[in-house]
């Protein structure tokens, strides 16, 4: 098998713990699905927050699915400021058959304006 990088990211509307959690584990789940993983094949996650958002932990998110076990991180995102406000971004590192080009990245309600291109 090879280890693939899954890009995605989401936007919430407030700095709000439950929003941060509930768009988290969304994007988390949309990745898992859009990718047909299995929990074994998560061998990491990067969670990355803009610094508007310090309400919760995304990868509190990634806990409550199940993913105790597999290493998570989080990050502050570099403050740039024309930067999109309110997003959380993941880097996921996976096991998978799938060739890099078949690898679905996840952008997913207002986070679909920072990658039009590969966006689902």
């Amino acid at each position: 098998m090879a280890v693939r990088a899954i890009r995605g990211a989401t936007q919430v509307d407030a700095d709000d713990r439950d929003q941060v959690l509930e768009a988290t584990r969304e994007l988390v789940n949309t990745v898992v699905e859009r990718n047909g993983l299995d929990h074994d094949h998560i061998i990491s996650i990067l969670f990355t927050a803009t610094p508007d958002l310090v309400s919760e932990f995304p990868a509190l998110a990634a806990r409550e699915l199940g993913m105790g076990d597999v290493p998570l991180m989080c990050a502050t995102e570099i403050s740039v400021p024309h930067a999109l406000p309110r997003v959380l971004r993941l880097m996921a590192h996976v096991e998978t058959e799938k060739p890099r080009a078949e690898i679905q990245h996840v952008y997913l309600r207002g986070a679909v304006a920072l990658r039009r291109d590969i966006a689902q």
